[in-house]
């Protein structure tokens, strides 16, 4: 087999990321290599520093990672005028010259556009490659605040931009008002929605362009042994869990007061964030709220295997939903809001249950802690539910096919057939579409 070559461009890549979207990236390009091809990652350094991001103690620099990713951290001396400019003409004004020789050195195959807001999208998608793919993790295609959170207080179902981009204190975009994405976006040989519920709300907001729905994935947990101990609890008390970034938009002001109705169990709260001395605040005087900061993935996963049930209460729309299937890969049941993708993904499994109101979350939070074995049945199907539509190699089989139809179509049937032998080697995927 011919390695692929692969160019991945993103505005974030850990440890320059906030997490989210820029941990997709990396848990892709980490699963590529571990199936023997190239992959060059190129993000923005200057993007996550103008935002707040603190440099973190191991800078990425220009070498080959430990886990084989070849990482290329762009900075400029001019810092936050940089990203500014980029936002504003849409093109890569400072890094031109450095992508286009980096396209040279590598001469990928593939090269894969993800969240490329701040590299200077959607002038950097007339970047050729044999196979030109562009992954929506956000709504930043239809959305100037990539959320589609209206005047940074409701979902946005009818455009307001301007009033929008100023509540959320960013400067119009004047290239939106032409056609520039629109012409770019036709360059694409693939276009990627997380789900089918994102892929309608590119449609809704006036996307012309096809979108394939391709989710996240997480790879599947190690084998223990029988001999090893049992963990340590990580908790003393029955507790449910919210893990993500604190931010008003992930909902978690709202599980505050049900958590004081429910009253028979802690609210774990894994993550941080700007809401994060707002939602302290608001907990102040009740001790069944624990915060605990933000926690790399292995002390994470302890928390989630002992969870009575993951509680996701985001009020905006996501892309997708990490957390359901993250709790799914450790048979956790899941608590989402009644919105954006999360029924798709709970209906597609049974792995949870829904709530739109106060009373609704209540009511669910005493209904898996009440019954240890309606509890099991979510649990079970929650973990079977993750083995069939969001394992790595269901998942990876699936995106191989999308790719090699997408490389036939434009009539490279040698660059689709080392697709299709490299990456389609699972069980057919079951990834729920239509």
């Amino acid at each position: 087999m011919t390695p692929l070559r692969i160019l991945m461009l993103t505005t974030f890549y850990p440890p320059f990321s906030f997490g989210g979207d820029g941990v997709s990236v990396q848990r892709m390009a980490r699963a590529l290599v571990q199936r023997g091809h190239a992959v060059t990652v190129v993000h923005d350094e200057n993007a996550y520093l103008s935002l707040g991001g603190q440099v973190p103690q191991a800078r990425s620099g220009d070498a080959v990672a430990q886990d084989g990713v070849d990482v290329i951290g762009l900075r400029s001396r001019m810092g936050l005028l940089s990203s500014l400019l980029v936002q504003q003409t849409g093109r890569a004004v400072l890094h031109a010259g450095r992508l286009r020789d980096i396209l040279k050195d590598t001469n990928p195959d593939i090269l894969w556009h993800n969240n490329v807001s701040l590299m200077g999208a959607p002038g950097i998608l007339g970047l050729d490659a044999p196979l030109r793919i562009y992954e929506a993790h956000e709504h930043w295609l239809v959305c100037p605040t990539h959320v589609l959170w209206r005047h940074d207080d409701t979902p946005c179902e009818k455009r307001q931009c301007l009033r929008c981009v100023i509540a959320h204190r960013r400067p119009p975009q004047i290239w939106r008002a032409t056609a520039m994405l629109d012409r770019q976006l036709d360059k694409m040989d693939l276009i990627i929605a997380k789900s089918r519920f994102s892929r309608e709300k590119h449609r809704a907001f006036g996307l012309k362009q096809d979108m394939e729905v391709l989710p996240l994935f997480l790879p599947p947990l190690k084998a223990q042994s029988q001999d090893m101990p049992a963990s340590p609890p990580v908790h003393d008390r029955p507790y449910f869990l919210f893990a993500g970034r604190l931010e008003k938009i992930k909902g978690v002001q709202d599980i505050l007061p049900a958590m004081v109705r429910h009253g028979q169990a802690d609210l774990l709260i894994a993550g941080d964030g700007n809401h994060a001395a707002s939602l302290k605040a608001l907990a102040a005087g009740n001790p069944n709220v624990h915060f605990l900061g933000r926690l790399d993935p292995e002390a994470l996963s302890g928390y989630y295997r002992s969870a009575i049930a993951s509680i996701v209460p985001s009020l905006c729309y996501e892309t997708f939903g990490a957390i359901l299937i993250e709790s799914f890969r450790f048979a956790t049941p899941v608590i989402a809001r009644r919105l954006g993708p999360f029924p798709e993904i709970i209906e597609a499994c049974g792995g949870g249950i829904l709530f739109g109101t106060e009373d609704e979350l209540v009511a669910a939070m005493g209904r898996i802690q009440g019954s240890p074995d309606y509890r099991a049945k979510l649990a079970a199907a929650a973990r079977q539910g993750f083995d069939t539509y969001w394992r790595e190699d269901r998942v990876l089989n699936a995106y191989g096919s999308a790719l090699a139809r997408a490389a036939r179509s434009k009539g490279n049937s040698d660059l689709a057939g080392r697709i299709q032998a490299s990456l389609c080697l699972a069980d057919p995927a079951i990834v729920p579409q239509s």
